[in-house]
């Protein structure tokens, strides 16, 4: 993937580790759109805002009709409810699915084609060390990134002939305001996050693992589950 020639789209682009994938892909030369439910929030100078709301399939709809030249499309809008999922607040936990697996599907559904016409490129779905490993108190969010993760490896290799890259990106907590409770010293720079996640797709990478927290998390996937 080109990353200095491509026409990128960020959802939640507007803040956290979505805007630093916007900043940074601005600097090595993309044209970027910043997709968020408020484009009015977006603040990264030549940036161009684009409404978005992943959970809304007319707004999808609207902004792949405006957004037509995408080349690369991160699929990074999130949302962590801290919902368990035995006794947790149902609709929380439907907000987490809509939100990372069925948003994430539809922006895909939506821009797969655009990519193919515009001659191929990259999609990039920002996962985490949940997909693998699976804490009560995450229940929702842990199922809805586990999902995600099965929907990246599948589409991978569905959308592969077409000429698209479909990579997943996995990594702990980062210095966010999602994670704003969590110890510093627990945390990764979302800046270095980025940049290695626009250098593995720019190497061809399908899965970026971007800590040492989910490289030993996956080392151990084959252990038997916790009881």
């Amino acid at each position: 993937m080109n990353i200095d020639t491509s026409v990128a789209l960020v959802t939640g682009g507007n803040r956290g580790f979505g805007r630093h994938l916007v900043t940074q892909l601005i600097e090595r030369g993309a044209k970027v759109y910043a997709a968020a439910r408020k484009p009015e929030s977006v603040d990264v100078p030549g940036a161009v805002p684009l409404r978005l709301d992943v959970t809304d399939p007319e707004s999808v709809a609207a902004a792949a009709l405006i957004a037509s030249d995408v080349t690369l499309l991160v699929n990074n809008a999130g949302v962590s409810t801290h919902t368990p999922l035995i006794g947790g607040d149902l609709g929380q936990i439907r907000l987490e699915m809509e939100t990372h697996f069925f948003g994430a599907l539809d922006v895909t559904r939506a821009f797969a084609p655009i990519i193919e016409r515009n001659g191929g490129g990259a999609i990039l779905n920002v996962l985490s060390v949940l997909s693998w490993v699976h804490l009560p108190q995450y229940g929702a969010y842990s199922a809805a990134k586990a999902t995600a993760w099965a929907m990246t490896n599948a589409v991978r290799q569905q959308l592969a002939p077409k000429g698209i890259q479909v990579a997943g990106l996995h990594v702990g907590y980062m210095d966010t305001d999602m994670a704003s409770y969590v110890p510093a010293d627990q945390k990764s720079d979302p800046a270095v996050v980025a940049a290695a996640a626009l250098d593995g797709l720019a190497s061809g990478a399908t899965e970026i693992i971007a800590d040492e927290l989910s490289r030993s998390v996956k080392a151990g996937l084959s252990a038997a589950p916790t009881p």
